[in-house]
Order: C-alpha cells, then sequence, then structure tokens
C-alpha cells in the first residue's frame, strides 16, 4: 500500500518555482533562506549570486539583461510560480545635487528592472493561470521624505506599476502585490548610519515601535503574499514599518 502524500503546510510553498531578483543583498538573502525552508526551489538573479538552486549574474540596469535572466531562470527551474523583485539603490542627497546620469541610473535599476522582469513572468504565470509577483517598495513611496527624490520616485511609480499589474491579470490567477519596509537592519541602512552615526536615534523616534525592523519581519509578509494563504490578495501595498506611516 502506498505512504499516503505528506500534508503541504500552511503556506502551500513546497515544490514552488521561486524566482528572486536581488537575491544576493540582505534582505534578499534572507528570503532565498525563507523560501527554501518553506520548501521551494529558488532561482536567484543578481549581478554576482551567492545563494539559491540556480543562480543566474545579470546586469539588471538593461533591458535585454532582464529578458535573457527570466529566460534562463524559467528554463532551469522548468518554469516559474513566484516572482520576488528585490532590487533597488538609495543615494542620500538633496534634489539639486543629482546629475542626469543619478536619475538614469535609478530609473533604470529600481523602476525599470522591476518593468521588465516582470513583464517576462507574466505570459508563463497567465498561461498556467497561477503566479504570484511580489514588487520590493519602500515607506518613501508615500511619503516625502528628504533627500530621498529619485529613490522615492522610483518606489512610487512600482506601486503604481504594480496596482496596474494587479487589475490586468487579477482573472487570470495572477496576484501582484508589493511590501514596503521602512527603517531596517540591512547594509544599505548600516551604510548610511556608518557616515552618518549621530542620526539613528533620530529615525528610531520616527518609527511608533522605536526600534529598526529585523529582516524575518519582512520575510514571513512576503511569503505569505507568494502562499495560497494570499491567493485573494492583490493591488496591495504591505507597509512592514512598526508604524512608521500611521503617524
Amino acid at each position: 500500500m502506498p505512504e499516503p502524500a505528506a500534508p503541504e503546510s500552511y503556506l502551500g510553498l513546497e515544490g514552488q518555482r521561486v524566482i528572486v531578483a536581488g537575491g544576493s543583498g540582505t534582505i534578499g538573502r534572507a528570503l532565498v533562506e525563507g523560501f527554501e525552508a518553506a520548501g521551494a526551489t529558488v532561482a536567484v538573479v543578481d549581478l554576482d549570486p551567492q545563494d539559491g538552486s540556480v543562480r543566474v549574474a545579470a546586469d539588471l540596469g538593461d533591458a535585454d539583461a532582464c529578458r535573457r535572466a527570466m529566460g534562463e531562470a524559467t528554463d532551469q527551474l522548468g518554469g516559474v510560480d513566484v516572482f520576488v523583485h528585490a532590487v533597488g539603490i538609495n543615494d542620500r542627497r538633496p534634489i539639486e545635487a543629482y546629475t542626469s546620469a543619478d536619475w538614469e541610473r535609478f530609473i533604470a535599476i529600481n523602476l525599470s528592472s522591476a518593468f521588465f522582469t516582470a513583464q517576462a513572468v507574466l505570459p508563463l504565470m497567465r498561461a498556467q493561470e497561477h503566479g504570484r509577483i511580489v514588487f520590493f517598495s519602500s515607506v518613501a513611496g508615500r511619503s516625502g521624505h528628504k533627500e530621498h527624490g529619485p529613490y522615492a520616485a522610483t518606489k512610487g511609480a512600482i506601486n503604481q506599476l504594480m496596482r496596474v499589474m494587479a487589475h490586468e491579470h487579477a482573472a487570470d490567477g495572477v496576484t501582484v502585490n508589493a511590501v514596503a519596509p521602512g527603517y531596517m537592519d540591512t547594509a544599505l541602512t548600516q551604510a548610511y548610519l556608518d557616515a552618518h552615526p549621530e542620526r539613528r536615534e533620530a529615525l528610531i523616534q520616527l518609527i511608533p515601535a522605536r526600534r529598526f525592523g529585523q529582516l524575518q519581519e519582512v520575510v514571513g509578509p512576503v511569503l505569505f503574499l507568494a502562499s495560497r494563504q494570499a491567493s485573494f490578495v492583490t493591488g496591495q501595498v504591505l507597509y512592514i514599518d512598526g508604524g512608521r506611516t500611521v503617524v
């Protein structure tokens, strides 16, 4: 008599084919570990991918590179069920201090890479009538933080891109959402505070929870949005910010 099949977990991510763009960053690596612990097979797309069952090296600031990388990752995975875009840069300066080259770089890396990578996986998800896309936005996408001009602009644009994609593909069984972390204990935040240690306490005072977020506090919400439990959640920005955006 055959052994009964093991019941799926609450999230039901076992066997899911996941692509994490930006999977070699601080948050990206935590996401890869989280998905793998949930039983998924993960492809990492990054400049120098270090983790994941499948590794695809690519500069996602280029549209053709985005398409090639997604094609290679989906070929090696045998398809795609979940796509997470966790690619982003920031450089805190006053508006007048940015050059035209700075602006173009922000648009290419933060926004265009999101558009072209998601555009590449959407037909596959639509054809199988199932898929989950999660973009990384930011609290800066809704708030007018000083010295965040190009970064905030790209994150606000991602929110709107996400909503349009969600609307267009809701009937296809594809959900599209975004997570918007506040101040987190990441390499990006640490690099900023290393240069400006006096600002740590001022930033913490902006957060009702009175602390920075931890990596696992981002991983959990992303896994939820990628799971079967979020099948009726689409077009939403989930703020992970310790209450930063309620005050």
